[in-house]
């Protein structure tokens, strides 16, 4: 597939399209996704701006920039590839959005798979969103500065649910199918067909592992075995260097170590199964749970566990504007009504579960910083929040984080011993001595170990940057919007 040297815009709507749409929509009837976002935007997505991930010979292929839009479109209305080809083809809302004629053939359902794996071959994943956020920030709906909110939520990965017995069983089956596929012959002479069939055959609808444990072991030591077994095989100074390369082999050589043990007893080998007090496993962001989806990893949050990955979110969340002074309108006398931004999203981050909250908050200020979208005031949850990262992105990025912070969750905490903030007899004061209240008033925690002394048994914060003279933000509903502390701590 390639485009043209030099990409041509999209041609306008060809009458008769446009005379339909008009006509359908011309009432009361809500307008089309498809219909609002050509009108809107016109030409969104350039072929030009994909064209890194396109070859420059070859016979030109459908326009980069129609296949964005078109994934867009899919995504939006929950479609198949298959479906999405037939909206291209029959759909007029959509003909009407890409520029399309009532004569063109449309597109086949396969080069919507391979635009997006080209898409994430030449690392564009977010060049649709950065084109629409230019777009938005270009007519006014976007701006930087303001609040924004950043979440995070679950991801199921779209596969079976597999146990480790499961997964080494189709860690090996994966790797014997993809060995069988590239050296079908080399199979057949380090293995028995017939034994290794009956076992990796295709799985039949109901098996149950064993129930007894013994058996459950004896059959898990017995998958580690073939796999071992394989691995061997594969690496044996005969076997060809490129079948070790096989992925499906790079990923049944992951989960034998990360699920057995292979050691040498009395001369002869010793297969078992790693047990975690025992043998240790490894962490949890290293450990595959399948072996067709190598990226997925289990997570826990609160009493939610899951199997997939984890997606940030950030938005803006604006007040409704206030009316304004101005003619006389619906509103009342001498004020008119402003028209309300909507909320948009400015950033989407995926990772695996296990990456925690906190690590992706600088990636996320870094994206919204290249797009010109830095906040003024960022709304987070306790899990992004730490106080390194409260003054750091003031410092770096000119971000205030309003967040409450995470509890405590040591051993001590849980047992509710030791000293919290309202045990102690303090009182939080500012440099000139103005008292402020009580530090459990404030939400901070006693003095860290290397606090300073002063004359009169006084014991001072550190000082950190602060962009004014107010020593402390005002706690608003339960949240803490923390700017600088400069504050000490008086006996009272």
């Amino acid at each position: 597939m390639s485009v043209q040297p030099q990409p041509q815009p999209w041609p306008e709507s060809v009458p008769e399209i446009a005379a339909a749409i008009r006509a359908m929509y011309s009432g009361r009837r809500e307008v089309p996704l498809a219909v609002r976002v050509r009108d809107r935007f016109g030409e969104l997505f350039a072929d030009g701006e994909f064209a890194v991930a396109f070859g420059q010979r070859g016979k030109p292929g459908w326009s980069p920039g129609r296949l964005a839009l078109v994934t867009v479109l899919q995504k939006a209305e929950n479609l198949t590839d298959r479906q999405a080809a037939e909206a291209v083809r029959a759909d007029l809302t959509w003909q009407y959005a890409l520029g399309l004629d009532l004569e063109d053939p449309g597109v086949d359902h396969s080069v919507l798979s391979e635009f997006r794996s080209r898409v994430v071959a030449h690392g564009l994943e977010e060049k649709v969103l950065d084109l629409l956020l230019a777009r938005l920030v270009e007519q006014g709906l976007l701006e930087s500065g303001g609040k924004q909110r950043t979440d995070s939520t679950h991801v199921i990965s779209a596969m079976r649910h597999l146990s480790r017995l499961d997964l080494a069983e189709e860690a090996v089956r994966a790797a014997l199918e993809a060995l069988v596929c590239a050296a079908p012959h080399r199979v057949e002479r380090v293995i028995y067909v017939p034994s290794w069939s009956r076992r990796y055959g295709d799985r039949i609808p109901g098996w149950h592992a064993p129930v007894s444990k013994a058996k459950h072991t004896r059959l898990a030591v017995d998958f580690g075995r073939d796999g071992f077994a394989l691995l061997t095989a594969v690496y044996a100074p005969l076997s060809p260097a490129w079948l070790r390369e096989l992925p499906a082999v790079q990923v049944l050589r992951r989960v034998l170590v990360q699920s057995y043990t292979r050691t040498l007893s009395g001369g002869r080998e010793v297969v078992k199964r790693r047990e975690a007090q025992v043998d240790g496993l490894p962490p949890g962001q290293q450990r595959l749970t399948s072996p067709y989806d190598t990226d997925a990893r289990r997570s826990v949050k609160g009493d939610l566990l899951w199997n997939g990955f984890k997606i940030h979110i950030s938005e803006t969340c604006q007040a409704p504007a206030q009316p304004a002074v101005g003619t006389v309108g619906d509103a009342g006398p001498g004020r008119r009504n402003a028209a309300p931004r909507p909320n948009l999203v400015t950033s989407v981050t995926t990772t695996d579960a296990t990456v925690p909250d906190n690590a992706m908050l600088d990636p996320i200020h870094q994206a919204l910083q290249r797009r010109g979208l830095l906040p003024g005031e960022h709304y987070l949850d306790s899990g992004y929040a730490s106080a390194e990262l409260i003054v750091g992105s003031l410092k770096q990025f000119g971000v205030a984080l309003i967040t409450p912070m995470l509890r405590d969750q040591s051993r001590r905490a849980r047992a509710k011993e030791g000293f919290a903030t309202h045990d102690l007899p303090y009182r939080l004061a500012d440099t000139a001595g103005r008292l402020l209240g009580r530090a459990d008033e404030h939400h901070l925690e006693p003095l860290p170990p290397g606090r300073r002394r002063q004359d009169g048994g006084h014991l001072l914060h550190e000082r950190l940057q602060c962009p004014s003279p107010r020593t402390v933000e005002p706690v608003i509903a339960g949240r803490v919007g923390i700017h600088g502390v400069q504050a000490a701590y008086v006996r009272a």
